[in-house]
Order: structure tokens, then sequence, then C-alpha cells
């Protein structure tokens, strides 16, 4: 693979350019789902600002994977551009929308939905800057016609391995697809109503977030059975770990929303179809 790319005298990470590319992604498609639900947010400033949020939360997440080496010297620990944690991400992109849901005055939930498919699609994009850097997220040794070897890679291996970030890039997007799918659905099962109304459905604000922590979660704990992190508690991943906390969460989360979904009348000048 190739970590870098050299023009003359300038040096560039591919795993930096990747990122880069994720956030554009992740910006499109979330200025896209602003547009559609009419809410007056800058998509610009929640992708910059919940970027850094989660940058800061997955490595923060990652150094206190190992707390007993990271306090024994935390200072080269804290400067070092390697190690990410996807949960960590997560909690850190979270405490940010919270707080820019506040500053917007839009609920808070709202803003989650907003944002989901945003979220699964750039960490897909951004998964392929770990496999172009070889940075060791790459699976175990397998004969699969698919397999790839990393001799240059940040973490080197000549063995043919699993190319788990491949896997999670279709993975993330076909979970940003669903999402964008459920988020489409705003009124099911409407028909006229006396006053040139709708009677319908309305899908509460959470359902789409719910369903992003359901299937995110889901996706990387299977994906660790070929990742060769080490093994924790009851011989599951940090990350698996994490993911179950990720599905229970969104399972409860999902529960609550629906056993409050309610039907409404929607004016016919409010433009909002099913």
């Amino acid at each position: 693979m190739y970590p870098f790319i050299y023009l003359g005298s300038v040096t560039l990470g591919t795993y930096g350019i990747m990122v880069a590319v994720a956030l554009a992604g992740a910006f499109l498609l979330l200025e896209a789902d602003l547009r559609r639900r009419k809410l007056h947010a800058s998509a610009e400033a929640i992708i910059a600002i919940t970027a850094l949020a989660g940058i800061a939360g997955a490595r923060l997440y990652h150094l206190l994977e190992s707390p007993r080496e990271f306090f024994a010297n935390p200072g080269p620990l804290l400067l070092s551009s390697a190690g990410y944690a996807w949960f960590g991400a997560l909690i850190g992109g979270f405490i940010a929308l919270a707080l820019l849901a506040c500053h917007y005055r839009i609920n808070i939930l709202l803003l989650l939905d907003a944002a989901s498919p945003a979220a699964a699609a750039g960490y897909g994009i951004g998964r392929i800057g770990c496999l172009l850097s070889g940075d060791g997220d790459y699976g175990k040794p397998t004969s699969l016609p698919w397999g790839m070897s990393f001799p240059h890679g940040v973490v080197p291996t000549t063995a043919r391995v699993h190319p788990t970030p491949i896997y999670e890039l279709f993975g993330a997007l076909l979970i940003a697809w669903v999402l964008w799918r459920i988020a489409s659905r705003a009124v099911v099962d409407s028909h006229p109503a006396s006053g040139g109304g709708a009677i319908g459905a309305v899908r509460p604000s959470g359902e789409v977030f719910a369903w992003y922590l359901i299937l995110t979660g889901v996706a990387r704990f299977f994906v660790e059975f070929i990742r060769i992190n080490p093994r924790s508690f009851l011989g599951l991943t940090n990350a698996q770990a994490a993911s179950i906390l990720s599905v229970v969460s969104g399972t409860l989360l999902l529960w609550a929303i629906l056993r409050h979904r309610s039907t409404v009348i929607i004016p016919a000048e409010a433009g909002i179809h099913p």
C-alpha cells in the first residue's frame, strides 16, 4: 500500500487525504438532509466541529483502552498520530451534536437523525485511508482470492489478510443508504382527510439515529471476528463490547420513541408527502 504520496518536497499522508474525502462526502450528504428537512443550520460548521470532537474522542478512547500504559507516559502517546477508536468518535461526535442542537435550537434527536447517514458514509470512506496506509486495521490471514498484503504499510505484513476496511466501506455505504431511506419516509400510511390535509403516522425524531446505533454496532461486532485486535472481556474485543452497548442503546431508544408514535393531521399546504 501507499502510506504517503510524495509531490516533490511535499509529503501527503494517504490516511489524511481519505479523511478529508470522507468529510467532504459527509458534508454533501448532511447538507442534502438538512435541506430536505428544512432545518436552518450550517452543514459546514456541524461537520467541522463534529469531526474535531470525533477525532479527539476517538484518540482519547483508544489511549484509555490501555490506561496503565497511557498514564505511565502520557506525553508521547498524546502527540502520536497512531490509534483511533470508533466508539470514542461516536461519543465525541454525540457530545458535539448535542451542543450544536442547543446552539441552533433544534431538537437533538432530529439533528442526530439528520447527521446519521452522513456519519455512516463518512466512516466507510475514511476506512479506505486505513487500507491505503496499511495501519494495522486489516484482518486475519486468509486464502480467499481477494486477500491483500501490506509489505510497505505503517504496520507491515507480507501475509495475505482480509481487507477489512473494504468490508467496512461496503457495509457503511449500505447502512447510509438504509438510513437515508428510513428518513425519507416522513409520513407513512397517509390518506386524505377533511380540510385538505392528510392523516398519517409521523416517524418520530430519533428513529434514524436509533437504527444508526443498531446497524453500525452489528456491523462492527461481526467484522471484529476477522480483525487482529486483542481479546479481553469474555473473549470479545473492546470494539465488540462497545458494539453491544451501541446495539442495546439503539434498541432501547427505538423502543422508547416508537411507543409514543402518534397519528397527526398534516395540512396540505405543508408540502409533506409520504
